[in-house]
């Protein structure tokens, strides 16, 4: 079965065109997406604006035509953090399931976390043991830690990549009492709110996913000559040290990061950090599975009941 998995998240609305079927490896077919920083198009009230609705309308219209040109069978479409937040979030997912006749859903935070916890978990398979799984969205950061395919105990922040920029980093480059406020924020956040069994965990493996991490991995590989499957504290401490002297055209000219993702890595990388450093974790390996494969594999099994 040939699906379209449409995630409308705070970066982008992205279409994935997966060939599937229960029991089997979901396999990438096609793709479409479109930069669209909602949390740019919030107003003082956090609601979404005219202007951002019609971008986000006109992106959805584009993606479907996609799916129907590869002939998708089924839309799994979700939201997640920027609309999740909005105050008018429902109203905007009414009208989107009125124009284009899809089913959207909004996931909640911990429904996020069990997601790309369940993808992980596929991904490594079963010897992989007990697992603690990182994710850094544009809107939230997620965290889930479990032995089963569920976890057993899940976390998000609004403390994403994208919505730390927003709110905290000003200049180019960066002031350093802005990057000194979102860092002493960042750390507070995760110091107060990550307790518990996540903040033990006791994990056999340390699994990050995302594409904050993914280019995180992939720098810290260009300047230290680590593995680009694996992200060391160490290695990213020195990473946030570079990246905080540079401007958004530097960022943007430096391996592995693109120009849409320059703007937010520095906030992406002080939220790492503080996760790590609070967790007192050296290491984190790259999980290519995330939140999209989690829905496939969800409705999949869902399918076979």
């Amino acid at each position: 079965m040939r699906l379209g998995v449409l995630d409308m998240g705070s970066n982008t609305i992205h279409l994935q065109v997966v060939d599937a079927h229960p029991g089997a490896r979901p396999t990438p077919a096609s793709s479409q997406k479109f930069e669209l920083r909602l949390t740019e198009y919030l107003d003082k009230n956090n609601h979404i604006t005219d202007e951002g609705f019609e971008l986000l309308n006109h992106a959805i219209t584009e993606v479907l035509k996609h799916a129907e040109e590869f002939k998708c069978e089924e839309i799994l479409a979700f939201a997640t953090s920027a609309i999740r937040e909005a105050n008018n979030g429902n109203e905007i997912i009414d009208k989107l399931q009125e124009t284009h006749e899809i089913d959207l859903q909004i996931l909640s935070g911990d429904e996020e976390a069990q997601l790309t916890f369940l993808a992980a978990r596929r991904w490594l398979g079963w010897s992989s043991g007990r697992l603690l799984v990182l994710d850094i969205g544009g809107g939230s950061l997620e965290m889930a830690v479990g032995n089963d395919e569920s976890a057993s105990s899940t976390l998000s922040l609004p403390i994403g990549a994208a919505r730390m920029t927003r709110e905290f980093l000003t200049g180019d480059p960066y002031t350093g009492k802005s990057i000194k406020a979102l860092t002493q924020f960042s750390r507070e956040q995760v110091s107060e709110s990550v307790t518990g069994e996540l903040l033990v965990h006791k994990a056999d493996r340390i699994v990050a996913t995302s594409k904050t991490f993914r280019t995180l991995a992939r720098l810290t590989d260009h300047w230290y000559s680590d593995s680009p499957k694996t992200l060391e504290h160490s290695a990213l401490v020195s990473a946030i040290d570079k990246l905080k002297d540079l401007t958004n055209s530097q960022r943007a000219g430096l391996p592995g990061v693109s120009a849409s993702r320059a703007k937010q890595l520095l906030a992406g990388a002080i939220v790492a950090e503080a996760v790590m450093s609070h967790l007192k974790i050296k290491e984190v390996e790259i999980c290519p599975w995330a939140l999209r494969e989690g829905i496939v594999l969800k409705w999949l099994d869902w399918m076979e009941k």
